[in-house]
């Protein structure tokens, strides 16, 4: 087998569990269990940097969070000398004005780039850190933000053209800290993989946004009884350069749209609204997949049927309805729009990755969650593989689609390799699962719960 390349670490647990255990420790002839109970546990606890004391409750293919693919905290096992697996290339760190270098690049065009969990550890999202997704180019920065025009025609009683100037003067402003969530979030989670940019959990963030009502303006225009769907147009220009081509145009169904949450939205942690960020205006509708809050909003066109626009159609923000077999192909009619967000929570402290003192014998946890239209009823977390939980304290919300921070202590029996897990549920009693669910080849509503290696001593 020299000279073969190795099918991924987390295709090769799937198919043949221990197979991999055999690639990635070392040792092939024996029985998980057997593995984890002698030299197979030295080996293991070599490669993740220490003894394991919960190692009894580790399920077999389980690919400890050290050693699971995808993420920059948790790089790729040594190779194998019988059967090296592909080589893994290191994170693209950004480089962008105004943003973070500790963002990490999931695409280059159009340009995105997701927030390490760790980042996400401030109460209200730093415009620094947060998450930048696009889906042509980016637009020039306005000279003149107050004089862009948005229009608003369609399925109403008067067209209105309206400078941004005039929004802000004629339309009373409200500031909403609230979740804006990629809907591709998670999309990396799922095997086989699917299609698209590959995000682990950090194609989300939590803002101050200031702007109005969509509905006040919506209001103006009068709505015909005919009046059923959005339909959103963007200043932005299509990766081919076509000015016939349209990057996307999506919208949502009226009652969204009138939510007295759903806005239009010109600035950001009391910052007018930068232009990598959608500004000078954009549209904002939290707890919806992102890709519905059009950036440089220039029409909101009122429709009598669902919006039949660029990534409205096929598996584009979609889910299936009844399960597929993941990988086969898929039946359009077996689709759904992808509206409310699944689901979340997150560990911002500690870090994935961290090493802790020896004696170490309390860990003191931070996280946040979220749950699309739904709040997040409670928050566990585990230091043993899921065999116990504990709950953490929830904080409460500035209002509401404002993200659900939480707090949690966790106890250690001794030094050693540990893996702390959190998983929430939200207000219809839905718990995040172990696994991506409902695997889709678009790769939406990836939402299992968050893991984060820690080693003390």
């Amino acid at each position: 087998m020299t000279g073969k390349i190795e099918r991924s670490l987390e295709e090769l647990y799937r198919n043949d569990p221990e197979r991999a255990d055999a690639v990635v420790f070392g040792r092939r002839g024996t029985s998980r269990r057997g593995f984890l109970e002698g030299a197979g546990l030295a080996a293991v606890g070599a490669v993740v940097g220490g003894t394991i004391p919960f190692s009894q409750n580790m399920p077999a293919g389980f690919v400890p969070a050290a050693l699971a693919q995808g993420t920059p905290a948790t790089p790729a096992p040594a190779p194998a000398p019988a059967a090296p697996p592909a080589e893994k290339k290191g994170p693209t760190y950004l480089n962008f004005p105004g943003k973070s270098d500790k963002l990490v690049v999931i695409g280059e065009r159009p340009l995105v780039a997701e927030t390490p969990e760790n980042l996400l550890d401030d109460d209200t999202t730093p415009v620094d850190k947060f998450y930048i997704r696009n889906n042509g180019q980016i637009p020039e920065a306005a000279k003149e933000p107050d004089k862009w025009k948005i229009t608003i025609d369609g399925e109403v009683n008067k067209k209105l053209e309206l400078t941004l100037g005039e929004i802000k003067s004629k339309f009373k402003p409200q500031t909403l800290r609230m979740v804006l969530e990629c809907g591709g979030n998670g999309r990396s989670f799922f095997t086989p993989k699917a299609s698209g940019n590959q995000w682990t959990n950090g194609g989300a963030g939590c803002a101050e946004w200031t702007g109005c009502r969509l509905s006040d303006v919506l209001k103006m225009a009068g709505l015909k009884s005919s009046a059923v769907y959005t339909a959103h147009y963007a200043a932005d220009l299509h990766l081919s350069g076509d000015p016939k081509l349209v990057p996307l145009s999506r919208g949502v169904r009226l009652p969204k749209a009138m939510d007295r949450h759903s806005m239009i939205v010109w600035a950001m942690n009391g910052q007018p609204l930068s232009n990598i960020h959608g500004g000078p205006v954009r549209l904002l509708y939290p707890g919806w997949a992102g890709s519905a809050s059009q950036k440089w909003l220039t029409r909101i066109q009122i429709r009598d049927k669902e919006h039949d626009g660029q990534g409205m159609g096929g598996t584009s923000y979609r889910l299936t309805i009844k399960p597929m077999v993941p990988g086969e192909k898929a039946d359009p009619k077996n689709f759904k729009i992808l509206e409310s967000m699944p689901v979340r929570s997150i560990i911002t402290s500690p870090a994935n990755g961290s090493k802790l003192a020896a004696g170490t014998r309390e860990v003191k946890l931070r996280g946040a969650s979220w749950a699309g239209d739904l709040t997040v009823n409670a928050v566990e977390v585990s230091v043993d593989y899921g065999m116990s939980w504990r709950p953490a304290k929830l904080e409460r919300s500035k209002n509401k689609y404002d993200w659900q921070r939480w707090t949690a202590a966790v106890k250690l029996p001794s030094d050693g390799y540990y893996e702390i897990w959190c998983r929430a549920m939200d207000s219809t009693g839905r718990m995040q699962p172990h696994v991506a669910p409902n695997w889709n080849p678009s790769g939406y509503g990836g939402n299992p719960l968050h893991r984060v290696a820690v080693l003390v001593g």
